[in-house]
């Protein structure tokens, strides 16, 4: 896709991400950009720069109506209420939102009261994420989680009564000290609220972290592949037995549901990101936002949008993300999709890389669609690892 069509396709619409960098504490496992126990202060300083970005942002980019705005973290349900509904009233302000748009934001159980939720849901949030991880006190004491099982019940209750008719919860199997039976009692319990979307993801052990650390001294006990690999295979059977479409790696939503929001990723289409720590992918430039609070904030104090690293991507490397991103899709990469934006066959650039897959039998190619087969869906870093 040239620059003319991507700019053609942003004119349409636009997909904009906000990072709230803040926390209550740290989880045992996470190595996201966040910064717990900051005073209300710094967290009101941070949304007056977040507007202030937002403002740069628009003059200098122009974007299309947004068709999703997530607001991720850390934890933005931290904020008070006041500040949550200035973020949202301000990206519409700036950007304008499209009428169906889908507003997403990620809570956490342990940091919810009506009257947030409230004010959410009046300022056009129509999409809530919780972040329930697990339905196990133990485990949930083990990752350093902040919420107990009552709490998610609590929550998830308070965001039905507030008017949430689509809410996602994540999990996250393979955990240490994790049985297969723990595992199946945490989907019996998710499934039973009846959400409309799940998220179950397998623990990544990240080397800056607690866990990281513990593990790479030999003291994490973790399950092992072929444990980790039948809580997976457990999660698809249930949820697809309980009416849940599997549309993405670790993604299943009732049929209408799936985040749209996250679709842009694996579709490689272009979105803005705001906030510290911020990653963007626009008009052929990639670029992350200063993840420290005050480069973040100096920079947008001397008018200047807050860029960290910027690299301008190739047709190669784009053609290259869309290939390994859209293979995250059940559905798979649309090849004609893919004509369409590059000028170019992917059965041609990739002619060896997808001959060596199909002989694998990690791929098929169904109809315009090159996909993972049953096989290539454990197996699907390896798939990508053929495109980078």
């Amino acid at each position: 896709m040239g620059t003319m069509s991507q700019a053609g396709f942003v004119k349409k619409a636009s997909h904009i991400y906000i990072h709230i960098p803040f926390c209550v504490r740290k989880c045992n496992y996470c190595d996201f950009i966040s910064y717990p126990e900051q005073s209300p202060e710094v967290m009101a300083v941070y949304c007056r720069l977040l507007e202030e970005e937002m403002k740069l942002a628009a003059g200098t980019w122009q974007p299309g109506p947004a068709a999703t705005v997530f607001l991720g973290g850390g934890t933005p349900t931290i904020l008070p209420a006041d500040l949550l509904e200035r973020i949202l009233v301000a990206v519409e302000g700036y950007f304008n939102r499209q009428p169906e748009a889908e507003i997403s934001v990620e809570a956490n159980p342990g940091t919810i009261t009506l009257e947030k939720l409230r004010v959410l849901r009046s300022a056009g949030v129509n999409r809530l994420s919780l972040g329930v991880q697990s339905f196990d006190d133990r485990l949930l004491k083990a990752m350093g989680r902040i919420h107990r099982r009552r709490d998610i019940y609590q929550a998830y209750h308070l965001a039905r009564r507030a008017g949430f008719a689509n809410i996602n919860l994540d999990l996250i199997f393979g955990l240490p000290g994790q049985t297969l039976e723990d595992w199946q009692a945490t989907l019996r319990e998710a499934l039973a609220l009846q959400p409309e979307h799940l998220a179950a993801y397998s623990l990544q052990v990240e080397e800056d972290t607690p866990w990281g650390r513990l593990a790479a001294a030999g003291n994490l006990n973790l399950p092992g592949e072929e444990l980790e690999l039948a809580m997976y295979q457990e999660a698809r059977e249930k949820l697809a037995a309980a009416g849940y479409q599997q549309y993405e790696i670790s993604n299943f939503a009732r049929p209408g549901y799936c985040c749209r929001h996250n679709v842009t990723y694996w579709l490689n289409h272009p979105y803005l990101g705001l906030g510290a720590a911020a990653a963007s992918s626009w008009r052929g430039e990639r670029w992350q936002n200063y993840k420290n609070l005050e480069q973040y904030g100096a920079a947008l104090s001397a008018g200047r949008l807050p860029r960290a690293e910027i690299e301008v991507t190739t047709p190669r490397q784009q053609m290259a993300e869309t290939m390994f991103m859209g293979l995250r899709l059940l559905a798979g990469v649309n090849l004609q999709a893919f004509r369409q934006r590059f000028g170019k066959d992917a059965r041609e650039v990739y002619a060896g890389e997808m001959e060596r897959l199909l002989r694998a039998g990690l791929v098929e190619v169904q109809g315009h669609h090159l996909k993972l087969t049953e096989r290539g869906l454990p197996l699907a870093n390896e798939v990508f690892a053929a495109f980078v």
